[in-house]
């Protein structure tokens, strides 16, 4: 595995392998990699020449700066993990590379995208996300690009910019990847106390039942039953639950049959924050 901390490093060798028609599958990663990333790596694997991931924990899209300051740092780990699903390179650069000085996010319209769930929340976010996307593909320029579908939001954000910016990238959704109990896979769970990943499942369990439930009971009886059983529950508190149409993520309150529905949900569990969600099916 070949691994770069220089933008002009990393754009030399990759414009040498581009020459040599090779296509690259890009994953973008913020470190702390477990076996969801190394899924995304996989599959990236299997359709490219060239697999790049990038480490690179982003400053502007982090609305807390002491989840910023917390956030799982683990270098040598993520090195091995790396090596052991053949990643070809690795780029790893320091925020000044990145930056220049200069920490501060562009300014993006996602057509309304960035209002809903997470932008109303997590202030400036999807500006961060968009910048560091936008700036990391610029320097690798994949063909593909690979993003875990836990972060739906962010997948149809990172699409909608690809779109509008009219960059030569084909973004891949991959699904999300659980643990046995069905926890989604995420670099933050590495904080979470034993009492508060005990009760994490939950919220996977809440979503399985909303998807059996879609059909006889309508979006607001069902975000109802969703806040009660939050209510009752003493180690985990709802930040938010909705069910919205995939492609605008706007909420819903009734279900048209010609659209496709996710349920979304973020809570906190201690001072972790958790977000997941699921497809619905609607007849």
């Amino acid at each position: 595995m070949k691994i770069f901390n220089t933008k002009q490093e990393i754009k030399s060798f990759l414009h040498t392998q581009g020459e040599a028609n090779k296509t690259i599958g890009f994953v973008p990663t913020m470190g702390a990699l477990h076996e969801g990333h190394l899924s995304l790596i996989k599959k990236a694997k299997k359709k490219n020449d060239l697999v790049v991931v990038s480490i690179f924990v982003n400053p502007t899209q982090f609305d807390n700066k002491e989840d910023l300051v917390k956030y799982p740092k683990t270098y040598k780990n993520d090195t091995k993990l790396l090596e052991s699903v053949s990643c070809d390179v690795l780029f790893f650069p320091s925020v000044e590379e990145i930056y220049a000085g200069n920490i501060s996010s562009e300014k993006f319209n996602f057509d309304g995208l960035e209002n809903q769930m997470e932008g109303k929340f997590r202030d400036g976010h999807f500006d961060g996300v968009g910048t560091i996307v936008k700036n990391l593909f610029e320097i690798v320029t994949p063909n593909k690009a690979y993003f875990g579908q836990k972060d739906f939001q962010q997948l149809q954000i990172i699409k909608k910019m690809v779109k509008k910016h009219h960059l030569n990238i084909k973004i891949k959704g991959c699904a999300i990847y659980r643990e046995k109990d069905g926890l989604a896979m995420s670099s933050r769970n590495t904080r979470l106390t034993k009492e508060h990943r005990t009760a994490a499942p939950f919220i996977y369990k809440t979503l399985k039942k909303v998807r059996a439930n879609i059909n006889t009971k309508n979006a607001t009886k069902i975000t109802e039953w969703v806040e009660k059983q939050f209510k009752k529950h003493p180690s985990l508190e709802l930040e938010y639950f909705t069910i919205a149409d995939e492609k605008t993520l706007e909420s819903i309150k009734n279900k048209e049959s010609d659209k496709k529905y996710r349920a979304f949900i973020a809570v906190f569990a201690g001072e972790i924050r958790l977000i997941d969600n699921i497809r619905l099916k609607t007849n």
